[in-house]
């Protein structure tokens, strides 16, 4: 299986500077003054050097809802039960979530990936079985995966872009489901950014003051015991990781060796941008981050992986809600690119050079 992925990783190439450079040259020839629609110019020539295509379709998104549960919940961190996580799943699988609603509105359709919830669902419309075990077990106490479960997470996430991309789908955003993950997910986030636990640690679902100081406590404990490597991110994903995270780890692989986008949601999905990044640096150039979490680390993520987010809408669902919102963004701009008209076209007096 690693031979597997490092196959994948190898196809990943930084995006050609020429195409952005082709698409800037459109951008600059539309009837506006360069550059005067800011973000929605950069969104539009990032979507274009992706594809590799001077108009490329923007026709079938898609949000792959990774869904796990988190032995760490036993240490009291999260203010939701751990069966919420099952339940949410029904009701993504019956439209009635925040990210169906978002999903709706922006156009796109919504996988939803059982890849470690406790519990065993039959087979449902909608729903992706592809159990790599029943929930992580208790970071603070024990590795959270063994190594070669965090391998397999990753690669159902590449699976699962894969065949995305096989059904024709142009972008791509990861979600996520699963109480608790915001524990192992600031964990990583202190892994890769080098910050400590207590400034990349955040409120999760909701949790009052003392809470907040026993769940920075408790990822104290569980990198103190496991001293995860940055520099091994396979390693650290499996010590103190989630199966949602690196499912989402391997969606951005998987995008990104198909020269797809990846909508980047929040505080959950850079948590798995992170891991991506570390196995396979080029992937960060197929990432767009839709939005700023309200969770502290999220800030910090985003800096370290060099990306700019599109909103700061005071979000922490997760679920991908965020991303949905930045498909729309994604799609004003491949609009303004491909169906304004030129000063050519216009017949409209140009800026003279």
């Amino acid at each position: 299986m690693m031979n597997e992925l490092s196959q994948v990783i190898a196809r990943i190439k930084p995006v050609d500077p020429a195409w952005l450079a082709r698409a800037q040259e459109r951008l600059d020839s539309l009837t506006k003054p360069p550059g005067s629609l800011g973000r929605l110019e950069e969104l539009a020539a990032r979507y274009v050097a992706i594809r590799q295509e001077m108009f490329p379709p923007l026709n079938k998104k898609r949000v792959v809802v990774f869904a796990a549960d988190h032995g760490v919940v036993a240490e009291g961190v999260s203010a939701y039960p751990p069966e919420v996580t099952f339940q949410m799943v029904y009701n993504f699988l019956r439209g009635g979530a925040g990210i169906n609603v978002l999903a709706r509105h922006a156009g796109a359709g919504v996988e939803v990936v059982d890849i470690g919830v406790n519990y065993d669902f039959a087979e449902e419309p909608g729903l992706v079985i592809r159990k790599v075990a029943h929930g992580s077990a208790n970071l603070a106490r024990q590795p959270a995966l063994t190594r070669q479960e965090a391998l397999r997470a990753i690669m159902v996430g590449v699976e699962r872009a894969q065949a995305a991309l096989a059904a024709g789908v142009d972008a791509l955003a990861a979600g996520d489901m699963g109480i608790g993950n915001t524990t192992p997910a600031a964990a990583l986030a202190a892994v890769f950014t080098g910050q400590a636990p207590a400034a990349v640690t955040g409120r999760g679902t909701g949790i009052a003051d003392e809470a907040l100081r026993h769940k920075v406590a408790v990822i104290e404990r569980a990198l103190a015991l496991h001293h995860p490597d940055p520099n091994d991110p396979l390693g650290a994903l499996a010590q103190v990781g989630g199966l949602e995270i690196g499912g989402i780890a391997g969606l951005i692989l998987g995008a990104a060796a198909g020269r797809r986008p990846l909508m980047l949601d929040g505080f959950i999905a850079a948590a798995g941008a992170l891991v991506a990044a570390r196995l396979a640096p080029a992937a960060v150039d197929y990432l767009i981050a839709a939005h700023r979490s309200v969770e502290p680390g999220h800030q910090l993520m985003l800096e370290t992986l060099g990306l700019s987010p599109l909103l700061d809408f005071k979000m922490r669902l997760g679920e991908g809600t965020g991303a949905a919102l930045g498909f729309t963004l994604l799609e004003a701009g491949l609009k303004i690119y491909k169906e304004m008209a030129t000063f050519v076209e216009a017949g409209v007096a140009d800026k003279p050079a």
